[in-house]
């Protein structure tokens, strides 16, 4: 990598990168007007990347405000650990969405008026693409109501490269749905879709649909009975499944189950009365791997709040969780509870029914 020559009177690139890497998005993209030095830099890929390893160490939680009282389109609250609450739209999208999935900065959107489309889009930068319809038209026929089952988006930081997967009990018209479960895998590579079929007695329940979990080129979601993660590995398209640590069980009364990620790795958060539990898978090889627990966290301080509590995104530092009207970060070295926001409005559908863990990146969705 070349330095600024001692003209431009800046840092070696280096030095630049480091501070810049920390700049949010919009600040960024200012400062590639600021000399073609610095353009050519923001623009490299190696800057790219530098900058999207900063960033997912942030852990953010993106929240769809919607107020049923209101004719428009629900507002989008982006709440960040280290710089409090910012607001924005999908508004560049020019379709009322519905967040499907996210991950690593990017968001899979399906249309509200139009079933079977589908958005991949950076709210940061306001790029988008919107994919293609298959010939088949499996995305209409999926049962019960019209909608993927399961929509997962995994995205790879360094490769930039993407694939949404839709999957669901697939249903002929006519006919009442068999067990054949169908997957639809988008590549951002060829902007094209493929298709395979395999049998699955799982049912995924509605709540465990917003959790899917893109760790090791693979997704993961939480069965309903809460007993083990299924797993669709990318890039052999097979089915696996991973039995969830011998201590958690969804039999007890008031035990609740969340799959998460947490820097890089699979975890399992156990919520209780009194008690957040929370494990990460370890090892070379995290699907024959062993379960940890990293940390038990006493849920007195929001007693009156458990019930309704959901937790969203975490890292070794932090866990981000979403109440009814509320969503709250939990500093795990300080062991301190603190309120990142608080609905206004009561007649909002409770935060944690659309709430997302997300990262600010430049990765391009084109």
């Amino acid at each position: 990598m070349n330095s600024f020559d001692s003209k431009d009177g800046f840092f070696p690139d280096e030095v630049v990168i480091q501070i810049l890497a920390r700049l949010p998005i919009k600040s960024l993209i200012r400062t590639k007007c600021v000399s073609k030095s610095w353009y050519n830099l923001i623009s490299d890929k190696y800057f790219t990347n530098r900058y999207n390893e900063v960033s997912i160490r942030n852990p953010m939680v993106l929240v769809e405000i919607n107020d049923p009282t209101l004719n428009s389109k629900p507002s989008l609250i982006l709440v960040d650990n280290s710089k409090g609450v910012s607001e924005f739209s999908l508004d560049f999208l020019n379709d009322r969405v519905k967040i499907r999935s996210s991950c690593n900065g990017l968001l899979c959107c399906s249309s509200i008026p139009d079933k079977g489309v589908y958005y991949v889009c950076n709210p940061m930068t306001k790029e988008y693409r919107l994919l293609p319809k298959t010939r088949e038209r499996p995305f209409s026929r999926f049962y019960p109501d019209g909608e993927a089952t399961l929509v997962g988006l995994a995205c790879d930081i360094y490769t930039q490269r993407y694939n949404v997967v839709l999957a669901g009990y697939h249903r002929s018209f006519g006919h009442r749905p068999g067990r054949t479960f169908t997957c639809m895998v988008f590549d951002s590579d060829s902007n094209k879709w493929r298709k395979f079929v395999t049998l699955q007695n799982d049912n995924f329940t509605h709540m465990n649909r917003n959790q899917a979990v893109f760790v090791n080129g693979a997704l993961h979601w939480l069965t309903a009975s809460c007993s083990s993660v299924m797993v669709l590995d990318l890039g052999t398209e097979i089915w696996g499944k991973i039995e969830l640590p011998s201590e958690v069980t969804c039999e007890a009364r008031n035990i609740r189950i969340y799959l998460l990620e947490c820097e890089g790795r699979l975890s399992v958060v156990e919520i209780s009365d009194v008690w957040m539990s929370i494990w990460v898978m370890v090892g070379g090889d995290y699907r024959v791997g062993e379960w940890c627990m990293v940390d038990r966290v006493s849920l007195r301080c929001i007693r009156g709040m458990v019930p309704g509590v959901f937790p969203i995104s975490q890292t070794n530092e932090c866990v981000f969780l979403a109440t009814h009207k509320q969503v709250l970060v939990y500093q795990r070295r300080s062991r301190v509870w603190m309120e990142m926001y608080s609905a206004k409005h009561s007649s909002v559908l409770p935060l944690w029914f659309s709430a997302h863990a997300f990262r600010s990146t430049v990765f391009s969705c084109k």
